[in-house]
């Protein structure tokens, strides 16, 4: 959630993916980076700035909406967002993609201050309804939720992660590749083997910047 490229990210919605089975997973991104000894962009000199210059570029490119000025907060910690979502991965999954949406879009747009219940909630419950959204804040609290994201944050650490977006595409022959960032999914396109898109298509120029 912390990842303004992970919001950029949501362009595996679009109809080049059409024919993929696509799951979101919830992990982690503080755990694995210090597990990784990955300093935070925000933390070293010019790139600091040069990664706010880079999430407006590409979300330009590709038409994502995106707040010009940080989100109040930035950084935040994302545990307790990460815990609602593993909570709705055990209870509702179906409903992942539609809250990862509500959440980017309060976040990166809205500007709210989601890392704290009293903002997070409401958003929640525009997508899940009022009961079901305080029962995922309750179970993000159970010892089942946070095995969940553990368990996903040791297995994309194993896998070589190091920040996010991470992406583990495997193709048609069961060929399995891992990529990181949003400016790589043109690599995730050609190695799944996809269409990519015709000229006159939505976005053809951020596809045409990566392709």
């Amino acid at each position: 959630m912390a990842a303004p490229k992970g919001f950029s990210a949501q362009e595996l919605h679009s109809p080049v993916f059409k024919q993929c089975d696509v799951s979101y997973v919830p992990i982690f991104l503080g755990g694995v980076m210090k597990a990784c000894g990955n300093t935070p962009p925000i933390q070293i000199k010019n790139k600091d700035k040069w990664i706010n210059i880079e999430r407006l570029r590409w979300a330009r490119q590709f038409n994502v909406p995106m707040t010009e000025e940080m989100p109040e907060g930035f950084p935040p910690s994302t545990l307790g967002i990460q815990r609602v979502l593993c909570a709705l991965v055990l209870m509702a999954p179906d409903k992942i993609l539609e809250t990862l949406s509500a959440l980017y879009q309060a976040f990166w747009v809205d500007r709210k201050a989601i890392q704290k219940p009293a903002h997070l909630l409401p958003v929640l419950e525009r997508v899940l309804g009022e009961k079901m959204a305080k029962e995922v804040m309750e179970r993000s609290n159970s010892a089942e939720a946070k095995k969940l994201l553990s368990a996903n944050s040791e297995k994309a650490l194993e896998e070589g992660a190091f920040g996010l977006p991470w992406f583990v595409a495997t193709n048609a022959d069961g060929k399995k590749e891992c990529f990181w960032g949003f400016d790589h999914i043109g690599q995730v396109v050609a190695h799944l083997g996809l269409e990519r898109p015709k000229p006159g298509s939505a976005n053809e120029g951020g596809w045409r910047s990566m392709l």
